[in-house]
């Protein structure tokens, strides 16, 4: 199975072959990184929806719209920041080690993992919404994560070229 023919059938290979996909990705312009950033954040802003939602129907006293607002504001604002400054922070780590990472690879590696573990994203936050907190919603949660990791690491690792 190849990475190509367009977003889904390589967010799907990233956790399979992450390093392939990445290393695929490595022309990508900057604004497209952008893109994909942005659309990772959107997700998991929807992603975080049931789970508002739910929590709205047992307090009351904050509604479900001032929760989406708080979420929107942290997602779609403070994460992107966030994002660019732990790249960041990944590009001046990687000079201690004799492996280099530019900004801009830097940057690709985590994007695109943020977009690959998007859709586990969604299924956390229909566990949360419909489950609710519980060892379901921790498993999912821990998938999510390792997912990440697995695939941030894996791109940072197919990017980095020898000093």
């Amino acid at each position: 199975m190849t990475a190509s023919g367009g977003i889904a059938p390589r967010v799907l290979q990233s956790w399979v072959a992450p390093r392939r996909v990445v290393r695929g990705l490595s022309a990508m312009p900057e604004r497209v990184k952008l893109v994909v950033l942005m659309a990772a954040m959107l997700v998991f802003l929807v992603a975080q929806a049931p789970a508002h939602a739910r929590l709205a129907q047992l307090d009351p006293s904050v509604p479900f719209e001032a929760r989406m607002g708080g979420a929107l504001l942290a997602v779609m604002f403070l994460m992107p920041v966030l994002a660019y400054a732990v790249a960041s922070l990944v590009t001046l780590l990687s000079r201690l080690t004799p492996w280099h990472l530019t900004q801009e690879d830097s940057r690709l590696a985590l994007f695109w993992a943020l977009l690959a573990v998007a859709p586990a994203m969604l299924l956390a936050g229909l566990v949360a919404g419909l489950v609710g907190p519980g060892p379901a919603l921790a498993v999912v949660q821990a998938i999510c994560g390792a997912g990440f990791l697995m695939i941030w690491g894996a791109g940072i690792a197919a990017l980095a070229r020898r000093k």
